[in-house]
């Protein structure tokens, strides 16, 4: 197939700021892109061949959008797997597969498909709904990881519970409880598996997360571990991708525990907030090898080239409305600091609007820079009339 400069159109389903960032990529390659998103200011909706309008659950929606492609990828795992398989069977290559996402998309079908195959990762009990747990509360290890089977994104659909208090207001959807982890660190390792079968992996990231959201604040790498630690956390991320199967990205998030053992704690089948980094510190983005995975071209090199750490920007607390980036330019005016901004007009509260990248030869300087970042700028919103916000 001749993809570059020519008829050959790539489908990508969700139009958020991943599947912008892999526009970037696509016309590095000039290859046509088609978008669906539901949403009529999604990031991606300029940057595209085309752009469609459409609900990624609905069954018509993804089935007619997979008809115009010769390609189907993914920005987001919530897609109407029906809608995919009904593509496949019809001969149009879907990548990651509807069989990989089928075990990824519900995390209670994810966790026991770790148990089947002797992934390491923390017990867990499964529950129909909350009701469900609730009921079965005075059998559970205190504290717990409460977490939504289906749905979550971005810290929602998660919650620490340390009293059955902490079960109120909670969705009564399927769930299940997961046993806390007093890890020493948060990794995560990017495969890149090609759909004949090349693999590579980015160097593992250490990630540092907000204590009451739940999200990244900062990716780091190369993790701040011994290299016992980071060559164990390649194994396991390879024995986990070798698993699902998987063509394109997979994003093996992981704990190391105390005694340095690693845990598998989720995965995301496609480009990640752990390798947004990779667009200015390493020889090949996660975008361009998911690219290249999906096409099966020879995947290219994920040696990073020099010291690289995200901050990822979010709303502020106590500010919902138009956004806007207060003191940018003072974070620009930094040597080897890089914004990247999605282009949400709207923000709120611990919303991801933008990240940025900073790289530097040095690890030391660069976690300092990267403070310097965080506390300089704020993603905020105009004042409201009556002086609030």
């Amino acid at each position: 197939m001749n993809y570059f400069s020519s008829d050959f159109k790539l489908g990508i389903l969700g139009g958020g700021q991943l599947g912008k960032m892999l526009l970037a990529e696509t016309r590095k390659f000039d290859i046509q892109t088609y978008i669906l998103d539901p949403s009529k200011e999604a990031p991606s909706q300029f940057g595209a061949t085309q752009f469609f309008i459409g609900d990624l659950m609905d069954f018509d929606a993804v089935y007619q959008f997979g008809k115009k492609v010769n390609l189907l990828t993914i920005e987001i795992e919530n897609v109407n797997l029906d809608a995919l398989d009904k593509l496949e069977a019809e001969g149009l290559p879907v990548f990651p597969s509807p069989k990989t996402l089928r075990l990824i998309q519900n995390k209670g079908i994810q966790k026991d498909f770790y148990v089947a195959n002797n992934i390491p990762t923390s017990s867990f009990e499964k529950f129909e709904n909350l009701e469900n747990l609730k009921s079965n509360f005075q059998n559970l290890k205190l504290p717990f990881v409460w977490k939504c089977t289906q749905f979550g994104y971005d810290g929602t659909g998660v919650k620490v519970v340390r009293t059955a208090s902490d079960l109120e207001n909670l969705p009564n959807v399927e769930c299940i409880a997961e046993e806390m982890i007093p890890f020493q660190n948060e990794l995560a390792v990017i495969v890149a598996r090609s759909a004949s079968g090349e693999v590579k992996t980015y160097p593992v990231v250490e990630m540092e997360f907000h204590p009451e959201a739940n999200q990244v604040e900062y990716v780091l790498c190369p993790a701040r571990i011994s290299a016992a630690v980071a060559q164990k956390a390649q194994e396991i991320a390879l024995q986990v991708s070798t698993a699902f199967n998987h063509v394109g990205l997979l994003a093996v998030e992981m704990f190391q525990t105390q005694d340095d053992e690693i845990l598998v704690n989720e995965v995301a089948p496609r480009p990640h907030n752990s390798g947004h980094h990779t667009i200015e510190a390493s020889y090949t983005s996660q975008f361009e090898n998911h690219l290249r995975a999906i096409l099966n071209l020879p995947l290219g090199n994920t040696a990073s080239k020099v010291v690289g750490i995200m901050v990822n920007l979010v709303g502020e607390e106590g500010f919902s409305g138009p956004v806007i980036y207060q003191n940018i330019e003072k974070i620009m005016a930094i040597d080897g600091v890089t914004p990247h901004i999605y282009g949400k007009k709207e923000t709120r509260p611990f919303r991801k609007m933008g990240h940025v990248t900073i790289v530097n030869e040095d690890m030391t300087e660069a976690r300092k820079i990267a403070e310097e970042v965080k506390n300089s700028i704020r993603v905020i919103s105009p004042p409201t009339p009556e002086g609030g916000v």
